[in-house]
């Protein structure tokens, strides 16, 4: 891909990212990465997504603020947690080839999103007990990939977080992981001139795109919307694992593109149950209790 197209496909990646971020409250390096990986690295695009979510997250946590009380103590375990994840996942980055990374990033994140979308629900009862090991494997994804979304959605939709709760939550930890891993980074001398550009075309995309997120969810059914954003994840993410193992000769053209296959298969059938699921809701009057179910909050 030449560096025209590159940059191009970053802006229309990093300004739909941001919008859905300015709608859901997340969403944007789990929309960015898997599209800016075809043209750049992990080690240089991550040091510049991590000073843009250090001020993205400030802003959601900003306008949740009056839910933190509520929901500082449940998420306290995961955030200590975090930092010797982010310590590890740091030198994974700085040392490990950037091919095997990209590898590691499609083949672990593309689960996650597939058991969102599904709705997958299992309550854990030792919640605090759970959330210094959960912290420490969110550190070492986030710090490696600056992704962090599916997995925290996962889990705080399994726990119940209610709309605001959820949000608060989700933004007090990353608020902790992005600034901790931009401090990483910063030791580990991973900044760059290539990351600097690439910082300075993400802002605007950002400016642009937070407040007409928020414009426009108010305006469409946030299931429905939340929804479309998972599958268009799943498939970015199944194309990405498939071209990164061409270009690292694991597997040749068109054996490696059963990735996408298996994972457009499986988003397509989560999505005709989910719009089957809801057009019976909507039929019986149940569509206001049924939503939160099939998606999360």
């Amino acid at each position: 891909m030449s560096l025209d197209s590159a940059v191009v496909s970053l802006i229309l990646i990093t300004l739909f990212a941001a919008t859905v971020n300015g709608a859901l409250g997340y969403g944007f390096s789990s929309l960015t990465v898997p599209v800016a990986l075809l043209s750049y690295t992990n080690r240089v695009l991550n040091p510049a997504l991590v000073l843009v979510e250090v001020v993205v997250n400030s802003y959601v946590l900003f306008i949740n603020r009056d839910s933190i009380p509520r929901v500082w103590r449940r998420v306290l375990p995961i955030a200590i947690g975090l930092i010797p994840g982010i310590v590890i996942g740091s030198f994974v980055l700085s040392y490990v080839h950037p091919g095997a990374i990209k590898i590691v990033t499609y083949a672990v994140i593309l689960p996650f999103i597939l058991l969102q979308a599904a709705g997958f629900r299992r309550y854990i009862q030792a919640e605090r007990t759970v959330g210094l090991p959960f912290g420490t494997g969110l550190g070492v994804l986030y710090s490696v990939t600056t992704i962090s979304g599916p997995p925290l959605a996962l889990l705080f939709n399994n726990q119940g977080f209610v709309r605001q709760e959820f949000r608060a939550g989700l933004a007090l930890i990353r608020i902790v992981e992005s600034t901790a891993t931009a401090i990483a980074y910063y030791f580990l001398g991973l900044y760059s001139l290539a990351s600097g550009q690439i910082l300075l075309w993400i802002i605007p995309s950002v400016l642009i795109g937070i407040p007409f997120g928020a414009f426009l969810i108010r305006r469409i059914e946030p299931e429905v919307f939340r929804r479309v954003c998972m599958s268009f994840d799943a498939w970015v993410v199944g194309f990405g694992l498939s071209r990164t193992l061409i270009e690292l000769g694991l597997l040749e053209s068109p054996t490696a593109y059963l990735a996408l296959v298996a994972a457009a298969v499986i988003d397509m059938w989560l999505l005709y149950r989910f719009f089957t699921r809801r057009s019976r809701a909507r039929a019986s009057g149940e569509l206001g209790e049924l939503a939160p179910s099939l998606i999360g909050h």
